[in-house]
């Protein structure tokens, strides 16, 4: 099987092999993927960290020998981007590079790391060097950064992202791998059955009363949930699902479950 790893920000991954189809999900900049079929100009490409498959433009992927992703695959990926956007500087050309939040940092230490034998320096301010521990403190201390990012099908980035992209991103954040779609989501945790037990962090999932689940947000206590719907931010929630004040005081998104990872 042919390796594959992005060298770039952010790499668009499509439904078809062209620039006009639908744009499914995104890959960020040191995820690894296996190539599973080739074309002229486009790969077909998995996202080792989340099985999630599409097409992407082919020069946007750099192949690696068999050595060379034996060695990333070894490397320690615990670091990750904690704000929306960090920029590290190659000490080889100093080469400027912004990384989104969630981007994976591989052997990071003390504000520097290292892929394919190439060290960058980032702002170790940015980073959260191993997983963060789940409560409402460093939940809202991390959210707070991504409140107002715009919505974007398909998007896990600082300039856009869905609503599975940011449960995706922010979860990584707190050491959970989800996978990449909320109707994938709700397969993953166990259930919370009494809404009295909600903690901090717990993953609410909705549908538009039609048994398909739509929509995930995450949970920051009994009453309230951060998602991204238009935008990111945080609304009420009940019983019966999320309340809009700014939408008039409707239920946009009927509750379905509550999971906890």
């Amino acid at each position: 099987m042919v390796k594959g790893i992005v060298l770039h920000s952010v790499v668009p991954v499509r439904k078809e092999p062209s620039e006009c189809s639908e744009q499914e999900t995104q890959l960020l900049f040191a995820e690894t993927v296996d190539v599973l079929e080739e074309q002229p100009r486009w790969l077909r490409i998995s996202n080792n960290a989340d099985g999630e498959e599409g097409w992407v433009d082919a020069k946007m992927v750099t192949k690696m020998s068999e050595a060379e992703a034996t060695q990333v695959a070894r490397q320690n990926r615990d670091a990750r981007v904690a704000v929306p956007m960090a920029y590290a500087v190659s000490e080889n050309n100093g080469q400027t590079i912004p990384l989104s939040a969630g981007t994976i940092l591989p052997d990071y230490a003390n504000g520097s790391f290292s892929l394919l034998g190439v060290r960058f320096r980032i702002d170790p301010g940015m980073v959260a060097p191993k997983p963060l521990a789940m409560n409402v403190d460093n939940l809202m201390k991390t959210v707070r950064f991504f409140l107002n990012i715009p919505y974007l099908w398909g998007g896990k980035n600082a300039m856009g992202l869905d609503c599975s992209g940011f449960t995706q991103t922010i979860l990584g954040l707190f050491g959970h791998k989800l996978l990449r779609n909320a109707s994938q989501q709700v397969r993953q945790g166990i259930a919370v059955n009494d809404p009295a037990h909600v903690q901090a962090g717990d993953l609410a999932f909705f549908d538009h009363n039609d048994g398909k689940i739509s929509h995930v947000g995450i949970l920051i206590d009994r009453e309230r949930i951060i998602h991204c719907s238009g935008r990111v931010k945080v609304e009420k929630l009940d019983e019966k699902g999320i309340y809009s004040i700014e939408q008039g005081g409707t239920y946009t998104h009927h509750l379905v479950c509550i999971r906890r990872l």
